[in-house]
């Protein structure tokens, strides 16, 4: 880092609006950085940014410096990078990092949700987790922020280490470890080491982790801890007991009334344990913390109960992998409901490992009982062969075609596919 170059930079960030990275959002008095990407060149848009109202613009090309404006770095992603760890040196906060295989996006919603409660809170917007969205979050820490959660990705060993060198997470908490991302990671094995690099921060820096005691892997993690915050089974340092799970989570504290949220699936109930831990540890009142899990609507394509003509759809295409896959259909199979209906696309960054997971989601499906199996996309064809009886659909026009003639009638419907598929324009089609 070149410090005197990024106390610079903090400088014009101070008297800043915030910061942005897309001249479609730009805003008034906005510090402007012109990111590289593989397919763009934003130092061109350097120029759009400040004629909407951006105060400077951080390029990396100087044959696109006009003016005082333009402020000129080695490297535009990297100064983005630094002045976001420089950002936080500055301030003691509670910082929150979170981070695993699936549930990341839910449970920091949920976190946020219960937290909001009682503190100033600021948390990742959607899903911008990765290198760049990391240091957007934390360059949008104000000095009225008590807690922040951040939430992080990674597609391989080192990516987590990076943010964490960013955001320097005080309080950490890892969902699961599954088979996401195993074409970066290599193995199940890459992805714990890849995941543990948050507790290893945490470890490292004393501070505090929360540990989910019904994951084998996280429970093994927290021998490393004297003083592991754990959860949600009893003897835990929380206890939270799940109910039911039809089609919504119902959950209950200690000998207190049983709490319906608006999620679907026995998988989110741990991450509902983890929002209800994580506040019980800050000290939200109990009351106050069911109130904002129930309150909780997921969205974004997230385990959403959506309804279609005479069909409930239950939407869970935002991302696939072959573990939330699973659990997904067995969701699926344990509702109580009539005409069910599976429509299953390609799980994505699954590596050498690809042929072989779609075949057991085929398997899987099959011997569920579904009045219907529908698989898309080119990898499902290994699903597909271990479920003859399924209908299949190489493109997803393909599919959309069918299901605007199939007459599709008072069934309940699970669409879930990787985001790269895009099925969640299936239930406009069913419409």
């Amino acid at each position: 880092m070149d410090n005197n170059f990024i106390e610079f930079l903090y400088s014009r960030f101070l008297l800043s609006s915030g910061v942005s990275t897309d001249t479609r959002t730009v805003a008034e008095g906005n510090l402007f950085f012109a990111l590289k990407g593989p397919n763009f060149n934003a130092n061109a848009y350097a120029e759009e940014a400040l004629a909407k109202g951006a105060s400077y613009a951080v390029i990396d090309d100087v044959a696109y410096k006009k003016g005082d404006q333009y402020i000129l770095a080695k490297d535009g992603l990297k100064a983005l990078q630094d002045l976001a760890t420089f950002h936080r040196s500055r301030f003691h906060r509670k910082v929150l990092g979170l981070t695993g295989s699936n549930g990341k996006t839910t449970t920091k919603e949920l976190i946020n949700a219960v937290l909001s409660k009682k503190y100033i809170t600021h948390a990742t917007t959607g899903n911008l987790n990765n290198h760049i969205g990391v240091p957007l979050t934390v360059l949008g820490i104000h000095p009225q922020v008590e807690v922040a959660i951040i939430e992080m990705g990674a597609n391989k060993v080192g990516d987590i280490k990076e943010l964490c060198d960013i955001a320097d997470p005080n309080h950490a908490l890892i969902t699961n470890i599954g088979k996401a991302h195993l074409e970066g990671f290599g193995s199940i094995e890459g992805v714990l080491r890849g995941k543990s690099e948050l507790f290893d921060h945490i470890r490292k820096n004393e501070g505090t982790v929360f540990i989910n005691s019904r994951q084998p892997m996280l429970q093994n993690m927290a021998k490393r801890f004297e003083s592991a915050i754990t959860f949600p089974q009893p003897g835990d340092t929380y206890e939270v007991k799940f109910i039911e799970a039809n089609p919504f989570v119902v959950f209950q504290v200690g000998n207190r009334a049983p709490v319906t949220s608006q999620l679907i699936g026995s998988y989110n109930f741990d991450n509902i344990a983890a929002a209800m831990a994580v506040g019980q540890y800050f000290e939200v009142p109990l009351d106050k913390a069911e109130a904002a899990i129930a309150g909780y609507q997921p969205k974004n394509n997230r385990s959403q109960l959506l309804k279609a003509g005479s069909n409930n759809i239950i939407l869970d295409a935002y991302n696939a992998n072959p573990d939330s896959m699973k659990v997904a259909i067995e969701n699926l199979k344990t509702m109580k409901a009539d005409n069910k209906v599976a429509i299953l696309g390609d799980m994505l960054e699954l590596g050498a490992d690809s042929d072989k997971e779609h075949a057991a989601i085929g398997k899987a499906a099959c011997e569920a009982g579904f009045s219907q199996v529908v698989f898309c996309g080119p990898k499902m064809k290994q699903a597909k062969e271990a479920c003859p009886s399924a209908l299949y659909f190489e493109t997803r026009d393909a599919l959309l075609d069918h299901v605007k003639t199939s007459g599709f009638s008072s069934c309940t419907i699970l669409i879930k596919a990787s985001r790269g598929i895009g099925l969640e324009k299936v239930v406009n089609a069913l419409e």
